[in-house]
C-alpha cells in the first residue's frame, strides 16, 4: 500500500506485576525506541515474553497495531493512545492491519537495504485479561472484541534490521481472501471462504486452524484442514 510506513518500533519498557494472569508477572508495557532493532525468527530483540503458553513462538512473533485503530478508540477513551500501549512491537500507518489477508506478505524497508524484512499475517490479537488489567479498562475484552480491529501477529520470514518510519509494501496476498478481522469473530464470516482458506493448505497458526474448524462444524459446513 503506498504511503504505508512503521510510525513507531516498540519493545518492553519494564516487567509488571500481572494480578490476573498465570505467570504473575507480564511484558505487556511496551515502549517506543528510536534506535535501529534487529528483528529476528522468534521476535523484535529488546522485547520478550513471559506468558509463553498463550504468547510468542514463531507465528507470533511480533505483534503489529494500525495508528489510525488505536486513534479511534480516543474519543471513547477520553484520553491519547500512545504507541506501544496496546502491548505492539509495530505500530503502523496507511496500513489497513484489520484488512490484512491471513498469509499475506509485508515487506518492510531494513538498514540492510537490499534485504528487506518479511514479515507474514498469522493472525488476529485474543484480547485476555492481562490485556484488561493493563489498560484499566471496566469489560475491555468485550469492547476490544465488539470494535473487531484485534491487530495482527506477524511470523519472521526474512530477519533484518529495521527502525521507525520505514516503509511497508505488501509484497504478496493469497487468493482465499480471508482477512484478520473475518476470523478474529469466524461467526461473522462467509463458512466457504473459511474452508477455502483451510483448502489452500497454508502454513496456518494452530489455535486459528481449531477455532475455524470449530466455526465451520456449527455451521454445518464441511472441514478439510
Amino acid at each position: 500500500m503506498p504511503g504505508a510506513r512503521i510510525i513507531s518500533v516498540n519493545v518492553v519498557h519494564a516487567l509488571i506485576v500481572d494480578p490476573v494472569g498465570s505467570v504473575g508477572r507480564t511484558a505487556i508495557d511496551k515502549r517506543p525506541v528510536e534506535t535501529v532493532v534487529e528483528v529476528l525468527e522468534q521476535g523484535v530483540v529488546g522485547d520478550t515474553c513471559l506468558d509463553r503458553q498463550n504468547h510468542g513462538g514463531r507465528d507470533q512473533a511480533v505483534y503489529a497495531y494500525a495508528r489510525e485503530d488505536q486513534s479511534g478508540w480516543e474519543p471513547e477513551l477520553g484520553r491519547p493512545v500512545k504507541p506501544g500501549e496496546f502491548g505492539e512491537n509495530l505500530t503502523t500507518e496507511g496500513l489497513d492491519v484489520t484488512g490484512a489477508v491471513i498469509g499475506e506478505r509485508w515487506e518492510v524497508e531494513s538498514e540492510d537495504a537490499e534485504h528487506p524484512v518479511v514479515l507474514e499475517v498469522t493472525a488476529p490479537r485474543v484480547p485476555c485479561s492481562t490485556f484488561q488489567a493493563f489498560i484499566g479498562e471496566p469489560h475491555w475484552v468485550k469492547r476490544f472484541t465488539d470494535r473487531g480491529a484485534p491487530g495482527a501477529y506477524l511470523r519472521v520470514l526474512g530477519e533484518g534490521r529495521i527502525k521507525a518510519g520505514a516503509q511497508i509494501q505488501v509484497a504478496s496476498r493469497p487468493s482465499h481472501g480471508v482477512t484478520i478481522g473475518e476470523v478474529f469473530v469466524p461467526r461473522n464470516a462467509d463458512p466457504k471462504r473459511l474452508a477455502q482458506l483451510l483448502a489452500e493448505g497454508q502454513d496456518l497458526h494452530r489455535p486459528l486452524v481449531e477455532a475455524i474448524e470449530s466455526q465451520l462444524r456449527r455451521s454445518g459446513a464441511q472441514v478439510s484442514a
